[in-house]
C-alpha cells in the first residue's frame, strides 16, 4: 500500500497497483468517530430518554438518513431523471438529504414509541465532528465528487484536478464546521431548552448549503432553485417558531444592552 505523493487532485492510495480514494475509509472513520463520541457524551448525563428508545431513534435516524440522502442527491440532476437506475440511486447521497431524511426519520419512530421529548441536542457534536471528517474525504477527491464549486478568482480558488481553478466547495464546509464547533462547545454549559441546540443547528448548517449552492455548477429543479436549496427552505419553514423565538431573543438582548 502506498501514498500518492503527486499534490494534484484526487489524492489517493494505491494497493497491488490499484487506485482508491481516501473518501470511503474517511467515511467510515466518519461514522465510527461520531458514534463514540455519542456515547461518551451520553455516559456523562442523565439521558431522560430510555436506552432502548435510544436505539429505536438512532435506527430511525439511520433509514431516514439512507433514504433521504439518496432521493434528495438523484433530484439534484433532474435532467438524468430519465436515465435513472437502481445503481444510480445507490450510489447518490448528499449530506443534506441525510439530514433532513434523518430528522423525518426520527420524528416518525418517536411517534411510535411514544418519545415527545426532544432528542437530538446529544447529536450536534458528533454530527459535526463525522461532517469535518467525511468533508475531508470529498476535498481530497477534488471534481470526482459533486462537491466542487464553479470557476473563480476568488484567493482562495484551487485546480481541483481540471485544470480550472474553482470555489473548494469542501474546504469551506470544513471551516465552517469548525466555526460551528466552536460555537456550540461555547454555549454547551448555558441554560437552553431541550433542543434548541440542535434545531440551531440545523438552522445554520442549512443557511450555509442554502448560500454555497449558488457558486456550485447544480441543475435547478424548480423555481431556478436545486434540491439542496429546497431541502433548506423546507427546514427553515420546518423551525420557523423556533427561528422567530430565538430572533425575538437576539432583539430584545440587543434592545437591553445595546
Amino acid at each position: 500500500m502506498g501514498i500518492l505523493t503527486s499534490t494534484s487532485f484526487p489524492v489517493q492510495f494505491t494497493i497491488d497497483g490499484q487506485l482508491y480514494h481516501w473518501h470511503y475509509i474517511l467515511e467510515t472513520l466518519a461514522f465510527i468517530i461520531g458514534v463514540r463520541i455519542y456515547y461518551y457524551q451520553k455516559k456523562k448525563i442523565k439521558d431522560p430518554i430510555s436506552d432502548e428508545h435510544r436505539l429505536w431513534i438512532m435506527l430511525g435516524a439511520m433509514l431516514g438518513a439512507l433514504i433521504g440522502s439518496r432521493l434528495i442527491a438523484v433530484l439534484e440532476t433532474p435532467n438524468e431523471l430519465s436515465q435513472i437506475s437502481f445503481m444510480t440511486i445507490y450510489a447518490s447521497k448528499t449530506i443534506a438529504g441525510g439530514l433532513l431524511g434523518g430528522l423525518f426519520g426520527v420524528e416518525i419512530i418517536k411517534k411510535f414509541i411514544g418519545v415527545r421529548i426532544a432528542s437530538g441536542d446529544l447529536y450536534v457534536v458528533p454530527i459535526l465532528t463525522a461532517l469535518f471528517i467525511g468533508r475531508i474525504g470529498c476535498f481530497l477527491m477534488g471534481i470526482d465528487e459533486p462537491t466542487y464549486g464553479v470557476k473563480t478568482n476568488f484567493f482562495m480558488g484551487m485546480n481541483l484536478g481540471d485544470g480550472i481553478k474553482r470555489h473548494p466547495v469542501a474546504l469551506y464546509e470544513m471551516i465552517y464546521l469548525v466555526i460551528l464547533f466552536i460555537l456550540f462547545q461555547s454555549i454547551k454549559n448555558k441554560k437552553l431548552i431541550n433542543g434548541d441546540q440542535f434545531k440551531f443547528f440545523m438552522v445554520l448548517y442549512f443557511i450555509y448549503r442554502f448560500l454555497v449552492e449558488f457558486i456550485k455548477p447544480y441543475q435547478p429543479l424548480f423555481l431556478n432553485l436545486s434540491s439542496i436549496h429546497w431541502s433548506a427552505i423546507f427546514i427553515f419553514l420546518y423551525y420557523y417558531k423556533f427561528i422567530i423565538r430565538l430572533t425575538r431573543q437576539i432583539l430584545i438582548k440587543e434592545k437591553i444592552y445595546g
